[in-house]
């Protein structure tokens, strides 16, 4: 899921985009691309969403080092379903997996305003600050004090977002509880809905390339997300 704004994309995801897909990929390069659809899936993986680049470029036969193939097969499927879906590289977690555009209104039905903004605490902790988990005492500290009505909202928006498939638990060498953005979490948001955020946030008008510097999108002009 990838929150956009609603009137970037029809509410309908007609399955006409993926019969786009045999007229630029290679049949190795189309079982690919099923395969990451596949893994991506909140309902068959727990954790570890999506494929590595190493079992991509093995199901693609392509030699380790070429990084020029591997960008080509991201960037010509993106070309024919990227106004219903994307297909992103997270180098930070050697993931790729396949996100489907989603706009807000909808996203609302997915994720409570709670949900959201605990979502957002989280992605601004990892992907801004580059921790690679955050912790539970973090979030009640951010959220709200030790108390067992707000230990027991955060757990069930915690759940919320595991089961959407945005974060994980994370097993950290403290043994605290902790939880860490999967490739999908941290993918979630779209350029213009950060941007929208950080205007929010920062009451004036603010540069595109300045957002995603401060977001940490260094790498998503190049193919998508590679």
């Amino acid at each position: 899921m990838s929150l956009e704004e609603p009137e970037s994309l029809h509410s309908n995801l007609p399955l006409g985009a993926m019969e786009r897909l045999t007229a630029v990929l290679s049949p190795d390069e189309e079982y690919a691309f099923v395969q990451i659809m596949f893994s991506s899936s909140a309902a068959v993986r727990s954790g570890s969403f999506g494929l590595s680049r190493r079992e991509v470029m093995k199901i693609l036969k392509l030699e380790p080092g070429d990084e020029q193939g591997f960008a080509s097969f991201v960037k010509r499927v993106n070309q024919s379903v990227a106004r219903y879906y994307r297909l992103i590289y997270d180098e930070r977690r050697d993931r790729a997996v396949v996100l489907i555009h989603v706009p807000a209104r909808q996203a609302r039905e997915l994720m409570s305003s709670e949900s959201l903004a605990l979502l957002m605490f989280i992605f601004y902790h990892q992907e801004v600050l580059q921790n690679d988990y955050t912790l539970f005492t973090q979030l009640l500290e951010a959220f709200g004090h030790e108390s067992l009505d707000v230990r027991r909202k955060i757990l069930a928006n915690l759940d919320t977002l595991i089961k959407l498939g945005a974060v994980s638990r994370y097993e950290n060498p403290s043994n605290e509880e902790a939880y860490a953005l999967t490739a999908i979490g941290a993918r979630l948001f779209s350029d213009s809905y950060l941007k929208r955020f950080a205007e929010f946030s920062h009451s004036q008008q603010l540069n595109m390339d300045d957002v995603l510097k401060f977001f940490k999108r260094y790498n998503l002009e190049a193919g998508e997300g590679y």
